[in-house]
């Protein structure tokens, strides 16, 4: 039954374990479309790197240009099912194919809409480069100042952003500032000591001092925590997964969030304003 473009939007969360094999990945992702389409789903949202992934770093071996066969699958089978998707992937660096010995890739979340329209690309602004890990010395951040990522799906708009980025706040508040109701974070969030405590503390500080949805959706698999979540916009978790790859199906009430905000008017009631810093070279 079809929900009106003012009621609850269906959303699936995909936990999916992703390899280095790009075909057989999007085998998993064709499961994932066909069980949102047979709930009904309004939007899919895949974790990062869903295209190609190696828990040891990902870089250019795995980047595919927004035209490649990972994007233009994903907006084919959006078309063909009417669920849009959000999906992190791997694109070609500013310098690479141009003989400067740039070797780079970039971390990317394409947003694409129920029609097959690529709306967004979000290029992940801050690397992880913590906990032991480089992603800087095998990918370019994007730009800081870049429009934030939004795509409206129903009565909603949800906002992009990527795992590490989950660590500051002001990467959320500015897609509210945008006009994100939700906040979307796709990762493959390394597993490690108190990791997992940080993902789901930080995913309901970010809901609760942005009074927003958050859908934090991670990969499973060697390496990474998994332990995708749910939270509302006062902090309580709707959903969670455990460390093993599942589909999750809930619905997402802008009637809901309005209430919350009501009571807790906190943005309307805030001082600060978030202002990008200047480039940002790594």
């Amino acid at each position: 039954m079809a929900r009106t473009p003012s009621g609850p939007v269906r959303v699936t969360i995909a936990q999916i374990e992703v390899s280095n094999d790009h075909a057989a990945n999007l085998l998993v992702v064709r499961s994932a479309f066909t069980e949102a389409q047979r709930l009904q789903a309004d939007l899919l949202v895949l974790p990062e790197y869903a295209s190609g992934f190696d828990p040891r770093g990902v870089g250019i071996e795995h980047a595919e240009p927004l035209d490649g066969p990972f994007v233009t699958t994903l907006q084919r089978w959006a078309a063909e099912t009417g669920v849009a998707v959000i999906a992190g992937t791997t694109l070609p660096g500013t310098g690479m194919g141009t003989g400067t010995g740039t070797t780079r890739a970039v971390n990317a979340v394409v947003a694409i809409d129920g029609g097959g329209h690529l709306v967004g690309v979000y290029r992940k602004v801050h690397l992880y480069d913590a906990f032991g890990h480089r992603e800087s010395d095998r990918l370019e951040p994007g730009p800081v100042d870049a429009a934030p990522t939004t795509m409206t799906v129903g009565g909603l708009t949800f906002g992009v952003m990527t795992c590490y980025d989950l660590r500051f706040p002001e990467s959320a508040r500015r897609l509210v500032d945008a006009g994100a109701d939700v906040l979307v974070v796709p990762a493959a969030w390394a597993a490690g000591d108190l990791k997992a405590d940080h993902w789901r503390t930080l995913a309901r500080a970010r809901a609760i001092e942005n009074t927003s949805v958050v859908l934090a959706v991670g990969q499973a698999g060697k390496g990474v925590t998994g332990r995708s979540l749910l939270v509302g916009p006062d902090g309580r978790v709707g959903l969670e997964l455990d460390e093993r790859a599942g589909l999750r199906t809930a619905d997402v009430d802008p009637e809901a969030l309005g209430v919350v905000r009501e009571a807790n008017p906190s943005l309307v009631n805030r001082r600060y304003a978030v202002v990008p810093k200047g480039p940002q070279q790594r």
